[in-house]
């Protein structure tokens, strides 16, 4: 009876601990339909000057961005350094801030312009792994793993990083002191975490507690549901970050707009990715960032005439995070070098030819209560369709309340002509985005779409 009792006790304690980190664990208002731009400093301008991106804040205000998400700024290592420059990933002191950069009091300048903007800013932090010249290499190389034979270790093909130890607890702590020092000093609002799948949730649950004391965070996580060193991913969901990557939709919808995938294929696979985690997660959906851009593809390359599609569904599927990273609502349309100087230059930002059609999409995003995550009695409806064509039309509502949104996309390249079953929509009554002029569309006795279109009707 006894043991029966403490087993309840223990088991209540940890029910109340649970309910604990689920009540801390709040998005705040501002992120609720919050629209992020990734902003690579290095490559933002051809002075490669924090100061140069002060210069754009007026700018990206206008286009409507709510977040600003700076790549690492920190020192970057020169030991097994790649190429000239390095990458930003390797991290040679974590509280300073990189002289190639600017200075530290223009820094400041840039968070207390953006925060009097209204803009929130994240910077980048990168937990699992240091530069070689890193000094907690010398000082503390308990804090790394290593071999039997003591030689610190690198992780896949990251030559110019070592490998941190999270079973140290001094190299835990000190990792959250760096972090605050930036909470602090700059008074940032949360970071962007490198591959924080790699590195243990529980860190990540500490972590958050303690900067949680200086300001509430908001903390994007590079991950989805990889369990690399978890097998429970959805844990790191569960207090530690408010976001993680939407790497499922940009495959999938890569494979769409190829046609390697059908509409039924991409419905499916979407469906299994909303299952694994909670539905609180906010999902940063991105046409581009930093890695896909330099490594894989441009947004021209992967997408194709279908971009503006994908891009409607970046906007309007639940829990959408969109982000747009450096120079893509100016089209840029080439691969950025990662680690050596290559700047978006004056006459790749004069082409402002998609900048009306990211800003109408950010409007939307903000201003229809049915695309706002984390609010009651959201509803999300995928149409069946009828006498289809091709099988390439998605086509689902968004509805709360009054506020409703209507997605139609023909992702093929040849007309489309079908019904969706049960509904009959009269445009008429809705405002629209289209990628062509609403006229082209039919909505009579069936629909009917152009190759590669899409159009959104809201109310």
């Amino acid at each position: 009876m006894k043991k029966t009792l403490v087993a309840l006790f223990l088991l209540g304690i940890m029910n109340i601990m649970n309910a604990n980190v689920s009540a801390q664990l709040v998005h705040p208002k501002w992120a609720q339909n919050a629209v992020v731009y990734e902003i690579n400093v290095r490559q933002f301008s051809e002075s490669g000057k924090i100061t140069a991106v002060i210069d754009q804040l007026d700018r990206l205000k206008g286009l409507g961005i709510d977040i600003l998400w700076l790549m690492p700024l920190h020192p970057i290592g020169e030991e097994n350094r790649k190429g000239s420059l390095g990458s930003y990933y390797s991290v040679k002191d974590y509280k300073a801030f990189n002289p190639e950069f600017g200075t530290e009091g223009e820094f400041e300048m840039f968070v207390k312009k953006a925060h009097q903007l209204g803009f929130k800013v994240i910077i980048d932090w990168v937990a699992n792994h240091t530069a070689w010249d890193n000094e907690w290499v010398k000082k503390h190389p308990e804090w790394y793993v290593r071999d039997a034979s003591g030689k610190i270790q690198t992780q896949y093909d990251w030559t110019d990083v070592a490998k941190l130890n999270y079973a140290s607890k001094p190299m835990r702590n000190a990792m959250t002191e760096a972090m605050k020092h930036w909470v602090t000093k700059y008074d940032i609002d949360g970071f962007r975490c490198d591959v924080a799948f790699l590195v243990p949730v529980d860190f990540w649950n500490e972590n958050r507690k303690a900067l949680e004391k200086i300001k509430p965070m908001y903390m994007l996580a590079e991950m989805e549901a990889n369990n690399d060193i978890n097998k429970t991913p959805a844990a790191y969901y569960s207090y530690a970050f408010n976001a993680g990557y939407a790497w499922t939709f940009m495959g999938a919808s890569a494979d769409l707009s190829a046609g390697k995938k059908t509409v039924a294929d991409f419905k499916t696979i979407m469906q299994k990715n909303y299952a694994e985690l909670p539905a609180s997660v906010h999902k940063m959906f991105f046409l581009t960032n930093h890695d896909e851009n330099s490594w894989n593809a441009t947004i021209q390359e992967r997408y194709s005439e279908n971009w503006k599609s994908i891009a409607a569904m970046v906007y309007t599927l639940p829990q959408s995070l969109p982000l747009i990273y450096t120079g893509e609502e100016a089209g840029l349309a080439r691969r950025l070098k990662f680690f050596e100087k290559d700047p978006v230059v004056f006459t790749e930002w004069n082409d402002t030819t998609r900048y009306s059609f990211y800003r109408s999409l950010i409007n939307l995003h903000h201003t229809q209560p049915a695309l706002q995550n984390n609010q009651a009695g959201s509803k999300f409806e995928e149409y069946s369709l009828t006498d289809e064509n091709s099988g390439m039309v998605y086509a689902y509502k968004r509805t709360l309340g009054k506020s409703e949104v209507i997605v139609i996309i023909n992702f093929a390249q040849e007309s489309a002509h079908f019904n969706i079953q049960g509904v009959k929509i009269d445009p008429t009554k809705y405002k629209s985005i289209s990628s062509l002029e609403i006229g082209e569309f039919h909505f009579n006795e069936q629909i009917e779409m152009p190759g590669y279109s899409f159009v959104i009707l809201y109310k």
